[in-house]
């Protein structure tokens, strides 16, 4: 089958634009979005070529993985706007347990946390693992427009096929998990998980809840942790998220530190120093 949107996210007033390959899903949307598109679009595509990651890294999206973004345009701040992010990190494990159910997670693989939990967990501030290894990506990008209007593309790629490997992390696909899905299954399920988790969203009223939700998904909670922040390495136990999704640790002092941006590393990684 070809992508399609589920019933309730149709029901909802969202809209799909699909691809046999684009350069970039979130750049596309962040077009339609500068040309007047009103918004809840979907931009998905099975191949992408010019995909990123956070902080410029390349994101590859080789043929029958997921590349899939989705325009919104709010009214809201940028603070509120930027927690949609945790939205589709739920959104997104909501769909591959629904799609996914017999899906093997491995025992052992190095760094990573949650070892031998089988189910999907979330890495802040934008991964979703399985065993330890990212099996997805999440990358929020914005752009102002007139009257105070805020265009966001909230991208998630996915690897359904394949996996890169030459990557200084673990790294996985749902084929290597033994998940016979394909790309249109898999956002088919998405759409659906995100007309849900945007309703417990409820335009930011609900972060609460979705903080809870993603706690209880959360990888490496309880463990130490090391965060590389522009240059720096901060270590400590993994504490929570604070009501405004800031990872917070306790170091070594007994002091609790509070990060609003940053590269978290789990395992040995963390033992090494982040490196």
């Amino acid at each position: 089958m070809g992508f399609q949107l589920a019933p309730t996210a149709t029901a909802d007033g969202f809209r799909l634009e699909a691809h046999d390959a684009v350069g970039s899903t979130n750049a596309l949307a962040l077009e339609r979005g500068m040309s007047g598109d009103p918004g809840k679009l979907w931009v998905v595509s099975k191949k992408q070529e010019s995909g990123r990651g956070r902080r410029g890294r390349a994101w590859a999206t080789p043929e029958g993985n997921l590349a899939a973004t989705l325009l919104k345009v709010l009214d809201h701040d940028l603070q509120y706007a930027a927690t949609l992010g945790f939205v589709a990190g739920l959104a997104l494990a909501d769909a591959l347990d629904a799609v996914a159910p017999n899906a093997r997670f491995s025992v052992g693989v190095d760094g990573g946390s949650g070892l031998g939990v089988k189910r999907f967990e979330l890495k802040w501030p934008n991964d979703v693992l399985a065993s330890g290894a990212k099996l997805a990506g999440i990358l929020l990008e914005s752009t102002l427009l007139g009257q105070g209007r805020l265009a966001i593309a909230i991208g998630i790629g996915v690897n359904v096929v394949a996996h890169p490997t030459d990557v200084p992390y673990p790294a996985t696909s749902l084929a290597s998990l033994g998940a016979g899905v394909d790309a249109e299954t898999l956002f088919l399920a998405l759409s659906d998980a995100w007309s849900e988790n945007e309703r417990i969203w409820a335009g930011g009223r609900g972060l609460a809840a979705i903080r809870k939700r993603w706690l209880a998904r959360a990888a490496g909670l309880g463990s130490e942790v090391a965060v590389r922040i522009e240059g720096n390495v901060v270590r400590g136990v993994f504490e929570t998220i604070d009501e405004d999704c800031r990872f917070v640790i306790r170091d070594a002092k007994g002091e609790t530190v509070k990060i609003a941006a940053g590269d978290v590393h789990f395992g040995a990684v963390a033992s090494a120093g982040a490196a």
